[in-house]
Order: C-alpha cells, then structure tokens, then sequence
C-alpha cells in the first residue's frame, strides 16, 4: 500500500493537468465516472493515502489499497478503473478505490492530521495519543486520523530510530519518546519523498524487512504486532519495551 510520500509524488507529477479540463473519460469503476467529462480539474490534493481531484462542487477520492498503481501518458495493458483524456495528455488509474465526494472537501478532512501537509499539529496528535494510552505503539502510529501518511515502512524506522519497541503501551512510553515519535514521522516521511524520487528508498531502511540490528548485530524479531497484525522487524536488546 503506497504511504503518504508516494501519494505526494503522485500530485506533483500530474500538476501539469491543473486548470485543464477532461475531455473524456473511461474505466470500469462503478461510480459515475461521466460526470468528470468537460469538467475543470481546480485542484490536485492529498491528505495521507488519499489522492484526491477537485472539481467544482465535487471531488474525485482514489484510495490505491495494496496493489493500486497510475500511468501518466501511457497505458497498461488492463483495463484502467479511471482514465482522464486531456488535450495534451491522460492520467490512467489500477487496481484502486475511487469514489466521489459531494461539496467542500474542506468539510471531509482535517488537514493538520496529515504529518505532510503544512497545517500539520504535532499538539494535536500528542493530545491524541494520550487518550488512547493503552494503545500499543505500533498501532497508535498507523492510526490515519493521528499520523495521516504513515504507513508500515514508516511505522518500523521510526520505533528503530527511537529505540522504542513495537509492542509497547503509548501510555507507558516517556513524554520526550513520544514527541521523538511524532517529531520522526515528519522528518521520515520528508526523507522518503527525497530518497523515493531518487529510486533509492530501500537502501536507507535500518528495520523495515532487514534480518539484523545494525546497533547490536543481533538478530531482528519478525512479528505481526497489535491489533492491526501488521509486520513489525525490531531489536528486542535496543528497542526498550514499555508496559
């Protein structure tokens, strides 16, 4: 599933079709994809993992769930779920979620929750945090409403960077981890942007699908942790375990 720096790279590479409007369109999507024809895109935006096209009156939400990819002027050989035809070009969307939002997308999403948005409240998801201190860690960061753009990859160099264990109780943790914690998940996410564009990301990974601590050269754990039973990679000997 792409986290939020891929979903930013996506908005700037289809800038271009910003104030042009869609000639036509196609795909297999079950909304009412017609509507989008001979209208103006006013904007391209995205709040965490979601993509999202402004039209007057309306927006277009496309989720990219695991699997989900885009073409800009070229085509895969499936079939597209959206296809956008401009005069000078087409954004082709796969394998992804779309659904339409009526009115002010303003009134859908908060854009300080969004850890790349330059509204982002680092308060306000400490404040968050606190009010779910039996919360294991490794859930709390993928927590959409609180750290908006995390994903999984995120989740796991951060509680590496912060020697904090995944399993550890958000309540247990010192107040100076936890605002490392929401401190990293901007400084990561920005640096993933930068290492994504440069085809490079994996190489910098310390935790995420390694087999060894760097710090310790001792094996890493392998678990599906918390209630989301997503993989964590962590050193049970220099990420302390809060409880």
């Amino acid at each position: 599933m792409p986290e939020g720096p891929s979903i930013v790279i996506l908005k700037e590479e289809v800038r271009q079709f910003e104030g042009k409007k869609v000639i036509d369109v196609a795909g297999n999507s079950s909304v009412d994809i017609e509507r989008l024809k001979n209208k103006t895109i006013r904007a391209f935006k995205s709040w965490g993992k979601h993509f999202l096209i402004c039209f007057d009156g309306f927006t277009v939400k496309i989720h990219m769930l695991m699997f989900g990819t885009y073409r800009i002027n070229e085509r895969k050989e499936t079939a597209p779920r959206l296809s956008l035809i401009f005069l000078d070009g087409e954004i082709n969307f796969y394998t992804c979620s779309i659904k339409i939002l009526e009115g002010d997308i303003n009134d859908y999403y908060d854009w300080s929750e969004d850890v790349m948005n330059e509204k982002w409240n680092p308060v306000k998801a400490e404040e968050s945090l606190n009010k779910i201190p039996n919360q294991m860690i490794c859930d709390a960061l993928l927590e959409q409403n609180i750290f908006s753009g995390v994903g999984n990859i995120i989740k796991n160099e951060i509680l590496y960077r912060c020697k904090i264990h995944p399993e550890s109780l958000v309540g247990k943790i010192p107040t100076e981890d936890i605002k490392r914690l929401i401190e990293e998940s901007v400084i990561y996410s920005f640096q993933f942007l930068d290492w994504k564009k440069n085809y490079e990301l994996k190489k910098h990974w310390k935790a995420h699908t390694k087999s060894t601590c760097e710090r310790c050269n001792l094996p890493f754990i392998k678990k599906h942790t918390g209630i989301k039973k997503r993989r964590s990679f962590f050193c049970t000997n220099c990420q302390k375990l809060y409880q």
